[in-house]
């Protein structure tokens, strides 16, 4: 009864007198993010927005300033990893599911933008994408996207994970899953955790060595995007390749 009681006070204004004084803050801020949208808010009213579902009988606010105070921002805190949301005090199992779940959906959103579109006429929607599944990773990620001989996609895969500045990349495994899948094209995309995505000379001798290995069957590397907090940088743009 209790239980329900809790659930019901945020509508009920018979009930409010005696609920928590932070469920009428809940709904001020659901009727302030419905009327006015997420541009109304700050970062941490949006992660109280996202805790609330979570965590039902406790005042989130606390919990999500201490978020942004540890991560930087809604974005850094959405792309966390599990291990390091754990080291934050108060935040339970489920609301790390919440908040990872909210990170699988903003890559799933931007990733069916792309599908069964020409890559090369679609490239803000591909770094959108790029974006939105690195940019605010803690570890360098290389992302390979498989294109058809339509320059649409195939496959969407990361080949490898790596530390905060270098992640082993090897061509030849490359070209040779490119030959697997029948891919025709590719546009390489990682991110640089700094902050800054101007290019090392490994990446770009890394990208000359692919190009060259996949050019003899037929496979063209369209582009190599490096994203991250910063902004973005395109190999094709830079006249690199």
């Amino acid at each position: 009864m209790k239980k329900a009681q809790t659930a019901e006070a945020e509508d009920d204004p018979g009930l409010r007198e005696s609920a928590p004084h932070f469920h009428g803050h809940r709904q001020r801020l659901r009727e302030r993010f419905m009327e006015a949208g997420e541009g109304a808010l700050a970062d941490y009213e949006m992660l109280e927005l996202l805790l609330f579902r979570a965590i039902a009988r406790r005042d989130v606010k606390p919990l999500a300033k201490a978020l942004i105070a540890r991560f930087g921002s809604y974005a850094e805190t959405v792309a966390a990893r599990p291990e390091r949301l754990r080291e934050v005090d108060g935040l339970t199992e489920a609301a790390i599911v919440e908040i990872k779940l909210v990170e699988a959906a903003a890559r799933r959103l931007t990733r069916g933008a792309l599908q069964k579109r020409p890559m090369l006429s679609s490239f803000m929607e591909v770094l959108d994408y790029c974006r939105t599944a690195m940019a605010f990773a803690e570890r360098e990620q290389f992302r390979i996207l498989f294109l058809d001989k339509r320059n649409a996609l195939i496959a969407d895969e990361v080949q490898g994970v790596g530390t905060v500045d270098h992640t082993p990349v090897y061509p030849r495994e490359i070209v040779r899953r490119a030959l697997e899948l029948g891919a025709s094209a590719l546009i390489l995309a990682h991110n640089h955790p700094s902050g800054d995505p101007t290019p090392s000379a490994a990446d770009i001798r890394m990208t000359k060595d692919i190009a060259a290995i996949a050019q003899p069957f037929g496979i063209v590397v369209h582009d190599h995007l490096i994203v991250g907090r910063n902004g973005h940088a395109s190999f094709r743009g830079l006249k690199l390749i």
